[in-house]
């Protein structure tokens, strides 16, 4: 196995996960749409300085143009904003394993739209995925009456829906150019839409010009967005499919863990039981998917 990838998928996953904490505190210091039309707006010049370089900053062939609009509005601007918005009110490690539900929904959703078979491991692993947000939200526990609270909760799993239906564009996509020479493209379609969102919702930004708004903006736009989004597309090549797969449900995990390191939250019974579930099932899926595709001749 790469060794070099083994490490930069480590950092990614590291970087990933500690950065809901972060969105957490740098939304302390502005308006939501205003810290994701910023990360955007880093996040396009970082890619333009890695991109220009090398000569691979041209533009996108017409045929790559309806998955650039899929993943700039979608994957990157709406899931940023309703992310955003949540992490104002619902726990930074909650939010993180909300938001990784996404490949529970992809599987069923590849089943309906892209003609997979939905197997009986797959229903397995989204019936353990969907325990694990039932024991998230603790029926008896969970205060139905904090309006706040069920809004972010139901932002987390919209942002986690969309994620997924930006995911079954890309698997049914014919590609003409590589995931990363379209990335700064598709932030520039996110940064658009949500710049115009936060002049019209929040009016003008709003920032308090502390260092702890500018770290974490920047920590967002360059590692969290640009770097990670080449690391991203590097690791899935150099690395078998079900081993990065697999790596990413660190994520929600590390989410917790720096979480409870960097904010001071708890790490409750229902958050842990309602994680492993979680990882349970999409290891599952992920574990079951492999085994189809190296079985198919």
């Amino acid at each position: 196995m790469n060794s070099r990838a083994v490490v930069l998928l480590a950092l990614l996953v590291m970087v990933w996960g500690a950065n809901w904490p972060i969105m957490k505190m740098g939304l302390g210091h502005i308006q939501p749409f205003w810290f994701a039309s910023f990360r955007l707006m880093i996040g396009v010049a970082s890619m333009v300085l890695i991109l220009l370089p090398t000569g691979r900053l041209r533009l996108p062939p017409r045929g790559d143009w309806p998955v650039i609009a899929s993943l700039g509005l979608l994957n990157m601007g709406l899931f940023m904003v309703l992310s955003n918005l949540a992490l104002l009110v619902v726990p930074a490690g909650r939010s993180a394993i909300l938001a990784y539900t996404t490949p529970l929904w992809v599987a069923p959703g590849a089943a309906l739209f892209l003609g997979e078979r939905l197997t009986r491991g797959r229903v397995a692993g989204v019936i353990l995925g969907l325990g694990g947000i039932v024991v998230l939200f603790n029926p008896v526990g969970f205060d139905w009456g904090d309006g706040a609270a069920l809004l972010g909760n139901g932002l987390l799993l919209l942002a986690a829906l969309i994620w997924a239906a930006a995911i079954l564009h890309v698997r049914g996509h014919v590609w003409r150019s590589s995931p990363l020479d379209l990335a700064p493209w598709q932030m520039m379609v996110a940064v658009v839409p949500v710049t115009a969102l936060a002049a019209i919702v929040e009016g003008a930004p709003r920032p308090d010009g502390s260092f702890e708004l500018i770290w974490t903006l920047v920590y967002n736009g360059t590692l969290a967005t640009a770097f990670a989004f080449w690391a991203a597309v590097t690791v899935n090549r150099l690395l078998p499919a079900l081993t990065v797969s697999l790596s990413f449900l660190c994520v929600p995990a590390g989410g917790l863990v720096f979480s409870m390191l960097m904010l001071g939250e708890g790490v409750s019974l229902t958050n842990l039981g309602g994680l492993a579930l979680i990882v349970a099932g999409v290891a599952t899926v992920a574990v079951v998917g492999a085994r189809e595709r190296t079985a198919s001749p």
